[in-house]
């Protein structure tokens, strides 16, 4: 049965509402944004009718706040008013409400549009859900491709996914760089990002699965393939006309070997100036590449790795990245010894 929370401060309306669709779905009703948010913690409903005129946090001011909340951000919500101008209307699109129902409202009228738009909700996801099997089924075979010819990394590609994962779950925690993220389709950007190394494929075998140390000469080469990553992704983006698709696989592909302090690679970018993608993937990749054996080094432990990782705090790493690693070190830790 499907879950919706009725939000508002007339209890009239709650009522009204719950005995017209309590047979139908599971209904919360709820006098304030404030204990909607409170019991969002626990409950995620599949639609929420908020009134707009509540003291305290009116329905703009909730709506604002579920959009910039990323696991509430996509929850559908109807906004329930006797305010019916058209700029009124228009700001409530523009900010992402689906619709507008006029109070006092009809019974009939009220269920038969909930049936529409969790009807549509229904479509959507399962549509999405399917466009997104795919895309990740892509990006598989892809990062499989480049797994199989290198065959000293091991699992690299599946660690720093999930390195990559644990990151960006801290960083959400911690509001750090918020804003940025909370922009981004996270799952996409962590399956995009087993194509950090998708340049490799453009790599002789003779190189690429060298034993011992690589010459000067050859490591500029397998340093090519940054760029070469790069150029791969921009050609299936024309050639799929999804440019948002391999958006985020580009930016780990392109970046992660660039350097806080500006002496990385290709573009020798520094700071900020670094997309957060390469930033992340930075760390994710080192880490892994420190704590796995090679034919010209034996694996370091977790804590030599890290105490590395510290050292280059604001030479290679971004500090306040720096310090989100350490509140998940200890996960980066079980994950490197699987």
């Amino acid at each position: 049965m499907k879950t919706i929370f009725v939000v508002d401060d007339n209890n009239v309306n709650l009522v009204s509402a719950d005995e017209a669709l309590s047979k139908h779905y599971r209904i919360f009703t709820l006098p304030s944004a404030a204990s909607m948010f409170e019991l969002l913690e626990d409950i995620r409903p599949d639609l929420i009718l908020l009134d707009i005129l509540m003291p305290d946090m009116d329905g703009f001011e909730t709506l604002k706040q579920l959009k910039e909340t990323i696991h509430l951000a996509d929850i559908p919500v109807i906004f329930l008013t006797s305010r019916t101008d058209a700029s009124t209307e228009a700001l409530g699109f523009e900010m992402g409400v689906v619709d507008f129902i006029s109070k006092p409202f009809s019974r009939p009228v009220l269920l038969n549009r909930i049936k529409i738009h969790l009807g549509i909700e229904d479509i959507i996801h399962e549509r999405t859900d399917s466009l997104m099997k795919l895309k990740n089924g892509i990006l598989s075979v892809l990062a499989n491709m480049v797994e199989n010819r290198d065959g000293i990394t091991g699992k690299h590609i599946e660690r720093t996914t999930y390195f990559i994962r644990l990151l960006l779950k801290v960083m959400i925690e911690k509001k750090v760089y918020f804003d940025e993220i909370s922009q981004w389709d996270l799952e996409l950007a962590i399956s995009s990002a087993r194509l950090h190394d998708i340049g490799k494929i453009t790599i002789t075998d003779l190189i690429l699965n060298k034993p011992g140390n690589l010459s000067v000469d050859e490591f500029d080469t397998i340093k090519t393939h940054v760029a070469e990553g790069e150029r791969i992704i921009d050609r299936i983006m024309e050639e799929s006309g999804d440019e948002a698709f391999l958006q985020y696989a580009k930016l780990f592909a392109g970046y992660h070997h660039e350097k806080w302090d500006g002496s990385g690679y290709p573009y020798g970018l520094n700071g900020e100036n670094i997309p957060l993608q390469g930033r992340i993937m930075a760390i994710a990749d080192v880490y892994d590449a420190l704590v796995s054996k090679r034919s010209y080094k034996p694996a370091l432990s977790h804590a030599e790795a890290v105490d590395i990782i510290l050292k280059n705090s604001g030479k290679h790493f971004d500090p306040d990245l720096i310090k989100v690693f350490l509140l998940c070190e200890k996960d980066f830790e079980k994950a490197g010894s699987e």
